[in-house]
């Protein structure tokens, strides 16, 4: 039997009005907190603590800021007492429809045309990766944008990107056009000598092949910086 203590962490035990589940459901999704909203995904507590309680020790590792979160791994979730591999995964998959849903609605489009639509995108994907991550967008003539694909993962300072790999993807995608992207960590978005050194590697192997680099992206919590609107290419 369980004691006292255990009842009372128990969310089946709170007013109808205190359960995540059955506010959304009587009043909308809108007026929860987010730290009920993160209790309904990790679904249950444990003997010490509610999921509500979880959910709030869980924001604390994001300095209580969403965006922050999005930045934890797996392991980092898994620090928290009462959340197993399972929970964590299930927060890692939330946080990642949440970053695809916000940038999704520029695959959609018909024509891509500024690189601040782009940035927005692009942001949305890989601002929250602690390591330096490059990406390459593919176009057809249309500007459509075609594939998104992540080329290489680096460290916190870099990652090398091989102009043959994205030009391999390139011919396969019969992409006529590329975005090239990056993401700064460290929130500094000037681009260094070795970013600007690869983009015109890049420009020029593609120019081989009639593709076109319409523009070299990077972003970060600061925002985006173009290499194409800095008039670098």
């Amino acid at each position: 039997m369980e004691n006292s203590e255990n009842i009372k962490t128990s969310i089946k035990n709170w007013a109808e009005d205190d359960r995540p589940r059955e506010k959304m459901a009587r009043h909308g999704a809108e007026v929860l907190s987010n730290a009920e909203l993160l209790a309904i995904i990790i679904n249950n507590g444990n003997k010490e603590k509610s999921a509500v309680e979880l959910a709030k020790d869980i924001l604390k590792l994001g300095y209580d800021n969403l965006d922050e979160l999005g930045k934890l791994s797996i392991k980092d979730f898994q620090k928290i007492k009462g959340i197993g591999i399972a929970k964590a995964i299930t927060i890692t998959a939330a946080l990642e429809l949440g970053r695809r849903r916000s940038g999704g609605n520029l695959l959609q489009r018909t024509k891509v045309t500024s690189s601040k639509e782009i940035a927005v995108y692009l942001r949305s994907i890989l601002k929250d990766n602690s390591n330096e991550v490059f990406a390459v967008l593919f176009l057809n003539q249309a500007n459509k944008i075609k594939n998104f694909k992540i080329i290489s993962k680096g460290g916190i300072t870099g990652t090398v990107a091989d102009p043959r790999s994205i030009l391999k993807q390139a011919l396969e995608e019969g992409a006529t056009s590329l975005v090239l992207s990056h993401n700064h960590p460290s929130g500094n978005l000037s681009p260094s000598r070795a970013d600007q050194e690869l983009t015109q590697k890049i420009k020029q192997a593609a120019s081989y092949f009639d593709i076109k680099i319409l523009d070299h992206i990077i972003v970060s919590d600061e925002g985006h910086y173009s290499f194409a609107d800095e008039g670098l290419l």
